[in-house]
């Protein structure tokens, strides 16, 4: 039998088995006990009424000179008869018994003491030396009624108790383990962007050191991504000047030469340059989208930021093709304004760059901050379509492009704890391809 995963559950089962088994076999032995004592007491019942009716039958049977004929002792009114007698003498005739005796009922006289028959508990007993004798008898069925009712009485409210029983354990336990639940729940909520110590106030003596474990590797970790963020980061920073220098002297040599080769050449290390600097420019963006403070305090009006970003695209001649689609009123959000720029801005430049240069491409920001970009274009396979959002995964588009794009976007979204849908064909039609970035729920 497999156990349950849960801690809490096992820790329930394991209690109210435990009290439920304990209980039962409790309830058992004292059934058991109030077996026995039924027993001596009706048992004594029989003794004391025997030696009590046969002085008073031995009494009548003198006064009334017995004349051979059996005396029938008749009752006052109908009631159940849970005891008969009969009186014998030394002969076995049957001198008296009670209204309701079969005297089938009633084996010979042999010894004084208690007998037991299929049906019935006897008590024999005797007086003068012997000449009469009584025997009193008790249905063994009245017994087991008598026990059978006194064990429903002590059985029956434990149908409600152990199910109460049961269910105040189960409180208990999940009350216990509250602390334990928050741990774990707030070591599910920590990824790349949370790695802030986990809280370990009111954590059981047994588990604080599992927390305090958990938070020396949460540090171990940060330091590791804060090293290699800051590496991309200031490498790529550091890349922009010499690249530039380059870019310029290349764009110099091609110039001043007069040689067609040697201007060729001087091209191609011209758009080499210029690919370092997009892909320089991708990593320092990369590593924002990777850090922290993706939220900022006070809302900012995205609407507003969206149109930078696309005036910025064309001034620098892109963005030519945008058709803005803006609510009315402004979109206020506390995605941090330069996050929110950089992942439009590589939705918009992914449009420009991969959709059909002949096609407008459609941006739309919902009032709830919902950015949708579409462009026309060929349909991407769902194989290549899953594959986007991750670094450096290309589609089939011959465009140049260093691959990034998405998964910046998709960084950014899963930082501040909203999601990126990427669809082909885009909706309500045929071909294109559809982008949507939605920020977390309000």
């Amino acid at each position: 039998m497999r156990l349950p995963a849960s801690l809490q559950v096992r820790l329930a089962l394991a209690i109210g088995l435990g009290v439920a088994v304990l209980w039962i076999a409790t309830s058992l032995i004292t059934a058991a006990v109030i077996r026995h004592e039924i027993d001596e007491v009706f048992d004594s019942a029989l003794q004391e009424t025997a030696q009590r009716i046969l002085p008073l039958a031995i009494q009548e049977i003198f006064e009334r000179e017995d004349d051979g004929t059996e005396q029938l002792i008749t009752t006052l009114r109908e009631h159940d008869e849970f005891l008969t007698y009969v009186v014998r003498n030394r002969a076995g005739r049957v001198l008296v018994r009670s209204h309701d005796a079969d005297i089938r009922d009633f084996p010979p006289f042999t010894e004084i003491g208690f007998a037991r028959t299929p049906t019935h508990r006897l008590y024999y007993d005797a007086a003068f030396d012997g000449e009469f004798n009584i025997a009193i008898a008790e249905p063994l069925d009245h017994r087991a009624e008598v026990s059978r009712e006194t064990q429903m009485a002590l059985g029956l409210p434990l149908f409600v108790l152990l199910p109460l029983t049961l269910g105040g354990i189960w409180l208990l336990v999940r009350l216990m383990l509250r602390p334990l639940r928050g741990l774990r729940a707030g070591v599910a909520s920590r990824d790349g962007n949370d790695l802030t110590p986990l809280a370990t106030d009111g954590l059981p003596d047994e588990i604080t050191p599992v927390a305090e474990a958990v938070n020396a590797l949460l540090q171990r970790l940060q330091r590791t991504l804060e090293a290699e963020r800051s590496f991309a980061a200031n490498a790529a920073h550091e890349l922009r000047t010499p690249v530039a220098a380059a870019l310029a002297q290349a764009q110099r040599l091609a110039a001043e030469t007069g040689e067609d080769g040697t201007r060729r050449r001087a091209g191609d290390i011209e758009a080499s340059l210029k690919r370092l600097k997009r892909l320089s420019e991708k990593l320092m963006q990369m590593a924002r989208a990777e850090g922290a403070n993706l939220l900022s305090d006070k809302p900012h009006d995205l609407a507003v930021v969206l149109r930078m970003v696309a005036d910025d695209l064309a001034h620098a001649g892109s963005g030519n093709r945008l058709i803005l689609n803006l609510p009315p009123e402004p979109v206020m959000s506390r995605i941090d304004a330069d996050a929110f720029a950089i992942a439009a801005r590589n939705l918009l430049e992914n449009a420009l760059r991969h959709g059909d240069s002949d096609s407008p491409i459609t941006v739309t920001l919902k009032p709830d901050g919902t950015l949708q970009v579409v462009n026309a274009g060929p349909v991407v396979p769902p194989e290549v379509l899953d594959a986007l959002t991750q670094r450096f995964a290309r589609g089939n588009s011959s465009a140049q492009g260093s691959g990034l794009g998405l998964a910046i976007v998709h960084t950014i979204a899963r930082g501040i704890g909203g999601r990126l849908e990427v669809s082909s064909p885009a909706t309500g039609r045929d071909d294109g391809f559809q982008a949507v970035f939605h920020p977390p729920p309000s």
